[in-house]
């Protein structure tokens, strides 16, 4: 199986199908201590960092809910090391919070919130191990300063930090449709992952970072040089836009590819992952409103908006027949 770039897309080497996970757990055991104080860490981690994130999130059942915070949690622990400042180790850092994710896994959990939360929910569902192991890969990439050649390697990106969360919540929520399944998740998440980079390119250039790939900004005619002039508050240019434009464009074709799999999810999944894509897609809308300045502003979505998406997604599922639970 290929993507539209042509690069070869890696799953998940057994398929999982909806008796890969456990019944729902009783709301009790997500109030016993240890793990209901790690669940409310988790959970107020991912609202604090990704309020979009946390709407859909709210959808699921509650130990469907519990799990995909403890792995958003997990996710977000090893971008912090990447992300967070000074001169600290953080090679040796993100080698640790590796080690924690495998500890989870293998059910000898570290003794903080995230380790307890996601050993737990990797002990409930079948979340993919190896999905960690690429979004390392990815964590590394920024770590190292990777540079950007073309449209191959900021999908693997892509794929790497964000992709793969689709293989760690299509088994939460569980699915139909094998592996074509997971591969719309896949495009739905790198659809999200290209949204945020399209949204904070003057944020992202403040740390050193350009993630738009040099033969792109040579076919625009552009350069890092003309980056930092927008930076720093001068004019953007048309063939800017027009870049921006192309890029929003392939985010648009992995948005509705994507969502062509979000019916096979089951119970909650369906309304919980369109209200989350529909927020997603919503910051784009902003950005495309605002002309692409990426540089003086930043794109967002209302919390108004995001509520009235809630019924607009719940419309969209019934006229597909599915939704359900």
């Amino acid at each position: 199986m290929r993507s539209r770039a042509g690069l070869s897309l890696r799953l998940p080497t057994r398929t999982l199908t909806v008796t890969d996970y456990s019944p729902a757990l009783p709301c009790t055991e997500l109030r016993r201590p240890p793990l209901a104080q790690a669940v409310r860490y988790c959970r107020d981690l991912t609202r604090q960092h990704s309020k979009t994130f946390y709407l859909g999130s709210q959808l699921f059942s509650p130990p469907e809910r519990a799990a995909v915070w403890a792995v958003y949690a997990a996710c977000r622990a090893g971008d912090d090391i990447v992300d967070e400042a000074g001169n600290g180790d953080r090679e040796r850092e993100l080698r640790e919070w590796r080690s924690r994710i495998d500890a989870a896994f293998a059910g000898q959990p570290a003794d903080d919130p995230i380790s307890t939360a996601l050993a737990w929910a990797a002990g409930r569902y079948a979340i993919p191990h190896s999905a960690f192991a690429e979004l390392h890969e990815g964590l590394n990439m920024d770590l190292r300063g990777h540079e950007y050649r073309d449209m191959d390697d900021l999908l693997l990106y892509c794929r790497r930090v964000a992709g793969v969360v689709g293989f760690m919540v299509a088994p939460i929520s569980g699915y139909r449709g094998g592996a074509a399944t997971l591969n719309d998740a896949l495009q739905l998440g790198q659809a999200m992952q290209l949204t945020n980079i399209l949204r904070d390119v003057g944020e992202d250039l403040t740390r050193g970072r350009v993630y738009l790939p040099q033969s792109l900004l040579d076919e625009y005619g552009l350069s890092r040089a003309a980056l930092e002039r927008w930076g720093q508050g001068e004019p953007l240019s048309p063939a800017y836009r027009a870049l921006m434009t192309h890029l929003g464009g392939l985010a648009r074709e992995w948005y509705a590819a994507g969502r062509a799999g979000i019916p096979q999810l089951d119970g909650r999944g369906p309304l919980a992952v369109l209200t989350a894509a529909r927020a997603y897609e919503g910051i784009l809308d902003d950005l495309e409103r605002a002309g692409y300045d990426n540089f003086g502003r930043r794109a967002y979505v209302s919390g108004r908006r995001k509520l009235l998406m809630l019924p607009q997604a719940w419309w969209e599922l019934r006229s597909l027949g599915a939704v359900h639970g």
